[in-house]
């Protein structure tokens, strides 16, 4: 379970010159470490702290505005915008948020974000899948079933099969949130991985009931058993979700006290 520290979780690093100093400047960024409205350094400061070119550091530049954390502005310089303009659909703004270090509320603001849109992608894919993404769906499973709780790969088939549910909805837009699942499973693995016998039969169990009500076209169990992955998922790392039980919310969803999902 999570405390009010900040949890690091370790993520890709970048490759390219103009990426690693996109991550540096970036990092810094979601650490504080330049606040919102701050001027960055001039370009001979970060050249020569990253020790790099000033073309390099112009791409990185470019790379951060394009991802909402920077804006230039003649005569005054590089500002660090504020955070509600931030692309947190951004597979790198994700990742940097996971080097920074995570808190309670930034697994809630995910945990939000996933109830907003997997249940209902998985109610759509009850609706429209074809048989290459049940088969694909059935292929995650049988990663899951095959590997270790603990290993990268079982890790690695709860995410694609997250993606291919995505992907059976037929919306761009759902598929377009593959980066917070991913952000999502990551720190859920990280944090606690299940490797209980109990815990793991149990994510066994909610992950098939997915895939089993998505190949049979059931839409609200699709929905329904999404839906108790998640929350699950909240309980195992004691973060809550606001109004989670809402109108807006399912409340047909009933969950043994075993049940743990991601």
């Amino acid at each position: 379970m999570t405390t009010s520290r900040l949890v690091v979780i370790p993520t890709r690093r970048a490759h390219s010159n103009y990426e690693q100093v996109a991550r540096g400047i970036g990092i810094d960024i979601i650490a504080g470490r330049y606040a919102e409205a701050a001027r960055l350094p001039g370009d001979a400061d970060l050249t020569a702290t990253f020790g790099v070119s000033r073309p390099v550091l112009r791409e990185a530049v470019k790379t951060l505005v394009a991802k909402g954390l920077l804006t230039t502005k003649a005569g005054v310089g590089t500002v660090v915008r504020g955070r509600g303009a931030w692309n947190m659909f951004d597979a790198d703004v994700l990742a940097w948020h996971l080097d920074v270090g995570i808190d309670k509320r930034f697994l809630s603001d995910l945990a939000e974000i996933r109830l907003a849109v997997e249940p209902r992608a998985a109610a759509l894919a009850a609706a429209r899948r074809n048989d290459a993404d049940v088969a694909e769906l059935k292929r995650s499973m049988e990663i899951m079933r095959r590997e270790p709780p603990n290993s990268n790969a079982f890790a690695d088939g709860d995410l694609a099969l997250h993606v291919a549910v995505a992907n059976a909805s037929g919306n761009p837009f759902m598929r377009s949130v593959d980066s917070v699942i991913e952000a999502a499973l990551r720190v859920s693995f990280m944090l606690s991985a299940p490797v209980d016998p109990s815990d793991h039969e149990a994510v066994l169990t909610w992950h098939q009931r997915i895939v089993d009500a998505i190949a049979e076209g059931d839409s609200q169990a699709a929905a329904a058993a999404m839906t108790a992955v998640i929350f699950n998922g909240i309980r195992r790392h004691g973060t809550s979700v606001i109004d989670a039980t809402g109108p807006s919310a399912p409340v047909d969803v009933t969950v043994g006290d075993a049940a743990h999902g991601d």
